[in-house]
Order: structure tokens, then sequence, then C-alpha cells
């Protein structure tokens, strides 16, 4: 039987997979949509995903400490998600890609350090190593200055992102699917709310619909195996391989659409793969 540091790592990198593939399918849907509406049909459909596989192998309803958790962590991941695509509308994506990723993976490494103690030297040099392939694989291949004005939609988007994979941790301690319904359903009221006072953002064309269910799917089973690998393992170790999702993102890009990967994109894959067995050892 495989011991739970090793199931969490297996979880974490499946959640890498999952997410990087609903980025590329969600990345498809916006060229024709507004991205609140993909967000929101995505939201809708992991919510309704999440609620039947709950009831359907009976998962426990936890309390409402729990609930209150999973929902505060949706909060966090469509505010992270908005400045995020408002970021990368303004076109620093050289800046804004990398720099959130980072910081959502540092925020839960440094609290997970503080709760459950310093891991082995080995895994910290993974860890090192880990933050730097989630720069390189974010960033273009033209260098870009980082100017102070120009880190607020980054910064915000990390710190969201990183809360709200620490909120999914201590969520999750007494089961792992009704405090993800509780997080979509939050983001599902946040969202309509904000599209309602904004009065941006429209419901996508009906012929949409599929790619951004599916993307939406994708998103769902991301945020499901990196609960399930907090729950398992450290919480660092799960934030961490979790975020490695744009390994997969730029993998399918290249596979699939024949986009060329820039030399960092390479020495990105290269140190999530030297990472992984560095954290795994």
């Amino acid at each position: 039987m495989l011991n739970s540091e090793l199931l969490a790592i297996m979880y974490g990198l499946a959640s890498a997979a999952t997410w990087g593939t609903g980025d590329f399918s969600g990345g498809f849907a916006t060229k024709t949509s507004s991205v609140s509406g993909v967000l929101l049909i995505g939201f809708i459909t992991g919510a309704i995903l999440l609620s039947i596989v709950a009831l359907w192998v009976g998962s426990p309803v936890p309390d409402m400490y729990s609930l209150m958790m999973g929902a505060a962590s949706g909060i966090g991941g469509v505010l992270g998600l908005g400045a995020l695509y408002m970021g990368l509308a303004r076109r620093r994506m050289g800046i804004v890609a990398p720099l959130a990723g980072v910081i959502s993976a540092m925020l839960p490494v440094l609290f997970g350090m503080f709760l459950e103690g310093l891991p082995s030297t080995t895994q910290i040099t993974g860890f090192a190593l880990a933050l730097a392939a989630i720069w390189f694989l974010s960033a273009p291949e033209k260098s870009q200055k980082i100017q102070l004005k120009q880190l607020g939609y980054p910064v915000t988007a990390g710190v969201c992102f990183g809360l709200s994979f620490i909120l999914v941790d201590q969520a999750v301690e007494q089961g792992i699917l009704w405090p993800l319904v509780a997080a979509r359903c939050m983001g599902i009221a946040l969202l309509l709310i904000l599209m309602f006072v904004f009065r941006k953002g429209a419901l996508p064309q009906r012929n949409n619909y599929p790619l951004i269910c599916l993307a939406g799917i994708f998103e769902t089973a991301g945020n499901t195996f990196y609960a399930l690998a907090a729950y398992t393992g450290r919480l660092d170790i799960a934030a961490l391989l979790s975020s490695m999702y744009p390994a997969t993102t730029v993998m399918l890009a290249w596979i699939i659409l024949k986009e060329h990967l820039s030399r960092k994109q390479w020495v990105g894959v290269l140190a999530a793969l030297t990472a992984l067995a560095l954290i795994a050892a």
C-alpha cells in the first residue's frame, strides 16, 4: 500500500495536470467569450458535478467551520482569477504570471512549515527548484523590467490564490467534497454580484458551452486533487506540486497547437522534473 507522502505527491501531480488542462481549455473559451461568463459557467459546472459525486458516494457533511473555510477559499479563488486576468489584459504577462505563481506557492509553503515543521534538506532544495520552475514555465522569451506600479495585480492574484490554498487545507479536515461545493457556490454568488454591480460580462454563446464545461470539469478535478493532496500529506508539498500546472499548459500548447517553447520554459520543465525527484526522495 502506498504511504501517505507518496499519495500526496501523486495527488499534487494530478492536480497540476488537471489544472493545467483546465487552463488550456479555458484559454480557448475566453477568445470568444467574456472571462466572467466563462468563469461563471465553469463554476456552475463544478458545483453540480461535485454535488452529484458527494451525494453518490455518501460523503459526510462536515461542521460549519469546514464549510465556512471552503466558502472563503472560493472567494480567494475568484478574486485571484479576477486580478490575474486583469493583469494579463494589460499586456504584462511576463510579470503577472510568474510572480503570481511563485507567491501563490510560497504562502502555503511558509504556512505549512510553520504548522508542520521543516522538511528534509533534500526536499527544501526541491522546493527552491520548484519555485524556479514555476517562474520559468510562466515567463515568456523576452524579459521585462519590473516596475513597482506593475506589481499590484500579480501580488493580489498570488496572495488570493495562496490564501485559497491554505483555506482549502483547513476546510478538508472532516471531508473533501462538501467544502469544495461550498467554495464553488460562494464563487458563483460573488461572480453574479460582480457582474451585476459592474455591468460587465455576458453569458457565452451556446456553442461554446461544451468547451467551457470541459474547462470547468478539469478545474474542479484540479481543486479536488489538491484537496486530497493537502489532506493526505504536507501542505507545502501539495501546494508546490499543484502550482506546477503551467507545465501542463505549455506542454499541451506545444503538442496540440505546435507552439514554440522558449528556452526559459524548457529550463522550467527540467527544473520541475528535478524538483519532483528531490521532493519525492
